[in-house]
């Protein structure tokens, strides 16, 4: 080994450079953005990972203590001992659980590059300390201010030597060992305490607002007694006039050496805010997933004939989300987020036509022929990985633009990654256990500090989509009663709860909540349960961080998770209940054929765990137009009714078909015919038929200028039940158009940043990162002028097959500068095995394999020096 490799690291890239495979990996796989495109060699690497861009990134990434930690570091010297970090982080007084969690935040910013270093010599990334340093622009997360030396670096040296004689202070030579003496005093905690002990108490008052920042305060022209003492002693130093600060010396002595008042070394617990049995919640969750199903058919249906037209800007008028939510009984968030919802599962989308609106895809018609749990997990998948965020809807941009349901503006990336942390912290609870919302949110602040610092709108957008991740893992039934459910545990690929066995619930559905809530159970106020209540906190460790599972993995968890939820979703039943009062209730969920036809054959009259149907006139005209036969209809209910047909129902269907047809209209522009001349004569006469304008043409045929449909409307609201017939003649037979667009793909998922790169792709980047190095930092043999940094090696043709040739019967391994067919240069350090036609094949030490190279294309060559 070279005595390099025993010598403190330089610079970054020296540091990187004596790092191993497993650490380079650790590097690349925490901090993606490094690795594309992959660096020729270390000395980019470290170049790379010191840029703004991606040291913010790194920062983003660092739980609070970590950045405590960095913050601690960028106020320190720098260099910094690992003793003058932990001074500054556990204070005078040593706390022990800084101390033990400190070496692991060391650790953490080594890994990602941010920390290089011995611990005699910890250096934080030049670009970190700018970002995280104090300035008057930005001022420092610490509170502190600038040490005395940059504090006085513009003042006079006749004031430098006032300030130390007031301070006690022999009188020096120069400014520089006058400050030097200065900060000495102010670092020595006896001595400082002796000097503050004169202090005025108006003093100590001031010194107490500043010392936790900010540091700058305001003086006047002429300032108090107590202001200009401390102004005479160094204590306040002037920065502008009217503005002065306290020197970070003074402020870690009153702070007792802690560069922050409160160090986090331990995340804050998720709190457990109410306990249920997991049967309970299993069931409750299997409930409200039907529940999802059943909301999301029926939107899609209320759209199957084409939905609400699409805003010139994209995305849902207002007043078509708020019909949308009628229609489904719900509030316009919750159907906003339906809606997301079936846009992001591909479900959904615009059909592109030139009077563009909202339809079913195809995909629609082969997710509802699937079984009911693997229709769900398809749905939750969407959710997961989704970044078009819901709760956004009805606020506004950057540019103070409305944001609407399906459209532009409403992804957010961060969003997969906090659904799936909080979701995690959730399956680190006891089974059964909901959590306090509140802990979940400072749990996340503490894991991401600087991202929950970045603010969209009132609240810091981590902080709210956390919230908007409970409430919608309850509404779609990832959650049950807030707990996390055991087909939810599955969806992520977490493995089964300790102690979790088959859950065989009760009816699913009991428990679930109101079909049109999105708010789930409030973890601060829980909702009780019998004997599951308060719960004491535990500080139980949270499953890892959830990594994107691959196509693989996500087939895996989709097939567990319905596994599990599929006993739990109640069978579809192949009755309802027939009632004197013309309705049909129907006790549970019906099965496909039959929930068609009664959706024809009645109108929905309430939602719940049981569907009431109704049946009126209106409802049974539609059947008849949709080309059933009463005899038919009085089938249908005969065979499907657990109760006998009442005879009010008989006699409706009866009676409507009985008068079905009896009337036609035709085009005249539309016309009236009947065989029953005294029937045209009493609508003639009905007053109600003014606003038709009718005329009789024969005895048996009246004409309208009105179009047939408006003259269909108008009949049937005097209570006739005219049929339309075709221009043959011929009953017209209307059944629903179901629209669909062109096959349209689920839109996809605005990444946050590069995606981690996977094993083989960290493996092949540390090859070639290595060989690029071993080529760019291979000792050469001087000849001529030395080259600069990246500069090819420059030889004539002679030269270099001279140098080849020779290098073929000694087996010694040259650096050579090479241009490919594209014009990419690059340095190679290569052992040639034979020279012959104009081409060189030599064992590539860069590419780690035997290549061949046309020697025109050899720039020069340099034989590498002895070891």
């Amino acid at each position: 080994m070279s005595p390099e490799a025993h010598s403190a690291p330089r610079s970054l890239a020296e540091a990187l450079r004596v790092r191993d495979d497993a650490s380079l990996a650790a590097l690349l796989r925490s901090r993606p953005d490094l690795v594309t495109p992959v660096p020729t060699d270390l000395t980019q690497l470290a170049t790379r990972a010191g840029t703004r861009a991606s040291v913010l990134r790194a920062l983003e990434r660092l739980d609070r203590f970590a950045l405590q930690a960095a913050e601690a570091l960028a106020v320190a010297p720098d260099p910094a001992s690992y003793g003058t970090l932990l001074g500054l982080m556990a204070g005078d007084a040593g706390d022990e659980a800084v101390a033990g969690a400190l070496p692991r935040a060391v650790a953490a910013l080594r890994e990602q590059a941010l920390v290089w270093g011995e611990d005699d010599r910890l250096r934080l990334v030049r670009t970190a300390r700018e970002l995280l340093a104090p300035s008057p622009q930005h001022p420092s997360p610490t509170g502190l201010g600038p040490t005395v030396q940059e504090a006085t670096s513009g003042m006079s040296p006749g004031r430098i030597q006032e300030i130390v004689a007031a301070a006690g202070l022999p009188s020096t030579h120069d400014s520089v060992s006058a400050v030097t003496a200065l900060t000495t005093l102010f670092t020595h905690r006896k001595k400082m305490a002796k000097l503050l002990a004169g202090a005025p108490e108006a003093a100590h008052e001031v010194l107490s607002r500043l010392v936790w920042g900010p540091p700058y305060g305001q003086v006047t022209a002429e300032p108090a007694a107590h202001l200009r003492w401390l102004l005479d002693r160094g204590l306040l130093l002037p920065t502008a006039p009217g503005t002065v600060v306290l020197p970070r010396e003074v402020a870690l002595h009153l702070r007792e050496g802690r560069a922050h008042r409160a160090p986090e070394p331990v995340p804050p617990a998720v709190a457990p805010a109410a306990a249920h049995g997991p049967q309970v919640v299993d069931a409750t969750a299997a409930g409200q997933a039907y529940t999802a199903l059943a909301t999301v058919e029926e939107l899609l249906k209320d759209w199957d004939e084409g939905g609400p037209a699409v805003l010139r800007a994209g995305g849902l008028s207002v007043r078509d989300l708020k019909r949308t939510a009628v229609a489904l009984d719900v509030s316009e968030p919750v159907a906003a987020f339906w809606a997301e919802l079936a846009y992001a599962a591909g479900l959904v989308a615009s059909d592109g036509e030139a009077d563009e609106r909202y339809a079913a895809t195809p995909a629609y018609d082969e997710w509802l022929e699937q079984p009911p749990a693997e229709r769900w997990v398809r749905l939750a998948q969407a959710w997961l990985t989704a970044t078009r965020t819901a709760g956004l809807v009805g606020g506004r941009d950057a540019k103070d633009r409305a944001l609407s349901a399906l459209g532009a503006g409403l992804d957010r990336s961060a969003a997969p990654e906090v659904r799936h942390r909080v979701l995690s912290l959730l399956a680190g609870l006891p089974q059964g256990a909901a959590p306090d919302a509140g802990s979940v949110l400072a749990r996340l602040r503490w894991e991401r500090p600087l991202r929950g610092a970045q603010r969209d709108g009132d609240d810091d957008l981590r902080s709210r989509l956390a919230r908007w991740t409970l409430s919608e893992a309850e509404l779609l039934g990832v959650t049950g009663r807030g707990a996390l459910a055991a087909h939810g545990r599955a969806l992520l690929g977490l493995p089964p709860a300790a102690g979790a066995g088959s859950s065989k619930a009760g009816p699913a559905g009991t428990g679930a909540p109101a079909p049109g809530s999105l708010a789930a159970p409030d973890a601060g106020s829980p909702v009780p349960s019998g004997p599951g209540d308060k719960l004491p906190v535990h500080h139980h460790r949270a499953p890892d961080r959830l990594a994107p599972l691959s196509a693989a993995d996500q087939a895996v968890a989709a097939a567990a998770a319905a596994r599990l939820l599929a006993p739990l979703l109640p069978e579809p039943l192949d009755h309802v209940l027939l009632q004197a009062d013309l309705t049909a209730v129907a006790p549970g969920p019906l099965r496909r054929p039959l929930a068609d036809m009664l959706g024809v054959l009645a109108d929905v009259e309430s939602k719940g765990g049981a569907t009431v149907y109704r049946f009126t006139p209106a409802s049974v005209r539609r059947a008849l137009d949709a080309g059933r036969a009463a005899a038919d209809l009085h089938a249908f209910l005969t065979e499907h009714s657990r109760t006998p047909v009442p005879q009010p129902l008989a006699y409706l269907i009866d009676d409507v078909a009985r008068r079905h047809g009896h009337l036609r209209v035709g085009a005249a522009s539309a016309y009236v015919r009947c065989d029953d001349d005294a029937l045209l004569n009493e609508i003639l006469a009905d007053k109600r038929a003014a606003a038709l304008r009718l005329r009789r043409l024969a005895p048996t045929v009246l004409a309208a200028p009105a179009d047939p449909a408006t003259l269909l409307e108008g009949l049937r609201a005097m209570g006739y039940a005219p049929a339309a017939e075709s221009a043959e003649g011929d009953v017209l037979i209307t059944r629903a158009h179901a629209h669909r667009t062109p096959p349209r793909t689920a839109p996809e998922p605005v990444p946050d940043g590069p995606p981690p790169p996977d094993a083989t792709l960290l493996a092949a980047a540390i090859r070639a990162i290595r060989a690029g190095d071993l080529a760019a930092t291979a000792p050469r043999k001087s000849a001529g002028e030395p080259l600069a940094g990246g500069e090819l090696p420059r030889t004539s043709s002679a030269e270099t097959l001279a140098t080849m040739q020779a290098a073929v019967l000694t087996g010694d391994a040259v650096w050579i500068g090479y241009v490919n067919a594209e014009g990419a240069a690059s340095q190679r350090v290569i052992a040639p095995i034979r020279v012959e036609g104009g081409f060189v094949t030599a064992y590539d030490h860069t590419a780690d394999e035997v290549r061949t190279y046309p020697l025109h294309r050899i720039t020069g060559v340099a034989e590498l020096a002895d070891d």
